[in-house]
């Protein structure tokens, strides 16, 4: 005897929900958006960059520099002269390269080092020693000079020290004024290790033998003259 089927299961009433089906096509796709889109970030930004490069570039200037140690007093040569390159900033003078001519000759009123910028100012008239003037080296004693106050410029009489034992004096026993020769100020080394320092000078041709027979003897003192301004 057959058994008999099972009857069908009904479904459920309602509407039927359909099974979304993903795929990861558009995650792709989209990363690839991005990918290309950062490369595009990135070439703008060396471009911007390799533009700024060339733009600073552009922006250097020739300048004069110096090519050699140079004191106080001595002439400039082509050779103490170097061309250099540096970018334009205001807050820097240095002296353009195209007036290397007008420079070369000129005495500077400072010590000049290697590898500075040559500035306007370093070669102020007012040095005291042009082709009309004789240069006089005088050492000073301590004492005999402004501690530390003189510079390569300063206006100075120099004073003929009396002797041990001598007294000037003029008509009728009444003590004479102090001998002494204007002079400007060129250069001036370091203490040595009494104090005493070497003042090279600038005077006129009449003084010049006068001044370096004084100074012979050791018995100059320097007294420093108003400085402008002040």
């Amino acid at each position: 005897m057959e058994t008999p089927a099972a009857p069908p299961v009904p479904r459920p009433a309602g509407p039927r929900t359909e099974i979304p089906i993903t795929t990861a096509a558009p995650v792709r796709k989209q990363r690839r958006y991005a990918a290309a889109a950062l490369s595009t970030v990135l070439a703008v930004a060396a471009a911007l960059g390799a533009a700024a490069a060339v733009s600073a570039v552009g922006d250097r200037t020739k300048v004069l520099a110096v090519a050699a140690d140079v004191p106080a007093g001595q002439p400039l040569t082509d050779a103490d002269i170097v061309v250099a390159e540096v970018s334009a900033d205001s807050a820097l003078t240095p002296m353009p390269a195209a007036d290397r001519a007008l420079v070369v000759g000129k005495r500077p009123a400072v010590d000049l080092r290697k590898g500075s910028l040559l500035v306007a100012a370093q070669l102020q008239p007012g040095t005291g020693l042009g082709d009309d003037k004789q240069q006089v080296g005088v050492q000073v004693k301590r004492g005999q000079a402004p501690a530390g106050s003189l510079v390569p410029g300063d206006k100075v009489l120099a004073v003929t020290v009396p002797g041990q034992g001598d007294q000037p004096t003029g008509k009728d026993g009444v003590e004479a004024p102090p001998l002494s020769v204007k002079a400007v100020v060129v250069s001036v080394s370091r203490p040595d290790a009494s104090g005493a320092v070497v003042v090279n000078l600038a005077v006129s041709p009449s003084d010049g033998p006068l001044l370096a027979t004084r100074a012979s003897s050791g018995r100059v003192a320097l007294v420093r003259d108003v400085r402008s301004g002040s």
